[in-house]
């Protein structure tokens, strides 16, 4: 399997690199951060110039058509750079609309509105006593004259505040049902916050808010949803691994000890080393999950999708550890980019589910008994 990028992904990669690098720094970045929105205008329609927003959209709304190889490069590039802008959500949002019939008038016109950079969106996954469980919903669907109603909340809404949709799952005569609800509806409460790793979250809150459903859509598409979210967070994690390997090598080059700069210290040229393994182990991974999204049976997509949450997780958690460490006190400050790197593959690890949640589903897949025996 060739996982060498194409020349158009390395161009896209490239690109994006040189506007992050230029105009996205450490201290860009928490200038955001610290702002009310905590979100940036701006570098959000540099990446509608850029045509971010436009590649997983079909072509046939007005984008790229974007394969999982495509958002992989994209993702990447935002963790490196720790961007805090609500790609992500919309890019999740964006799958949402094309799982469920992209054809659909409604769906088309929210994808061509999304490809322009008009709308962000965002994928609800969360409730507040479900923990990793996606079907555990107490949010109700009721149908009404010209529509739907739901009734309910949601948690941690990753740039809930921040999107003008919202992709919302709930229960409809005790099944799974997808609804697209706006951030204008009626019968909406919305409480936005920031989280550790300098990102936005909300809660929402429905008392009778209405929506339109996304027919045909139920829990296997809810699951399939979430599994591109976890590929798309396992790409980001990528990037912010590799950021931290590098700031952590260049730290231990200008940190002196005894009179030598520590990274002449062979105990930690050893330590530095396995945080390079296990970001590298943490790539194949991705990369594995990215061929294996849209090309494999759904119980190969779950087993290559946990596998690579597993395992960014565990490396998401050991690399985070070592470089505060090698940075030492300057590790745990706010001062330095490798802090907030750390606090971000934190949360990632964490996000649809941890390292135990994500065994737990490997293992529960057909075949793992008989290939274990």
């Amino acid at each position: 399997m060739d996982f060498n990028f194409t020349e158009e992904q390395q161009q896209l990669a490239d690109a994006l690199r040189r506007y992050l690098d230029k105009n996205y720094g450490f201290e860009a970045r928490q200038a955001i951060v610290k702002t009310p929105e905590g979100v940036s205008p701006t570098h959000w329609n540099a990446f509608v110039e850029l045509g971010l927003t436009a590649l997983p959209v079909p072509a046939d709304q007005g984008g790229f058509d974007g394969s999982p190889f495509d958002m992989l490069v994209v993702m990447q590039e935002l963790g490196r750079a720790l961007v805090i802008e609500p790609y992500w959500a919309t890019a999740v949002g964006i799958e949402a609309l094309k799982l469920t019939n992209a054809e659909n008038p409604h769906n088309a016109q929210l994808l061509e509105r999304a490809a322009a950079g008009e709308i962000k969106l965002a994928a609800a996954f969360h409730e507040p006593d479900a923990r990793y469980d996606l079907f555990a919903l107490d949010t109700l669907a009721k149908e009404t004259g010209d529509g739907f109603t739901l009734t309910g909340s949601k948690s941690v809404v990753q740039h809930g505040a921040q999107a003008d949709y919202w992709i919302v799952a709930a229960r409809l005569a005790g099944e799974v049902a997808l609804f697209v609800v706006g951030s204008d509806a009626k019968g909406v409460e919305v409480r936005d916050y920031r989280t550790i790793d300098g990102q936005r979250a909300a809660t929402l809150t429905f008392d009778g808010a209405s929506a339109s459903r996304l027919a045909g859509a139920g829990a296997a598409t809810w699951e399939q949803i979430a599994d591109y979210a976890t590929f798309l967070l396992c790409a980001e994690a990528v990037g912010a691994i590799d950021a931290l390997n590098h700031a952590s090598v260049e730290y231990t080059k200008t940190r002196q000890q005894f009179g030598v700069p520590i990274a002449r210290f062979q105990a930690l040229q050893h330590r530095m080393a396995e945080m390079l393994i296990h970001g590298e182990q943490a790539r194949s991974l991705t990369y594995l999950a990215a061929a294996r999204y849209s090309s494999a049976t759904a119980d190969e997509r779950r087993r290559a999708i946990s596998a690579a949450k597993v395992r960014v997780g565990q490396a998401a958690r050991y690399v985070g550890q070592q470089a505060v460490q090698l940075h030492g006190g300057m590790g745990v400050t706010n001062e330095v980019a490798a802090a907030h790197l750390f606090k971000r593959l934190t949360i990632i690890e964490t996000t649809l589910g941890d390292v135990d949640h994500h065994l737990e589903r490997f293992a529960s897949l057909p075949g793992f008994a008989q290939a274990a025996a």
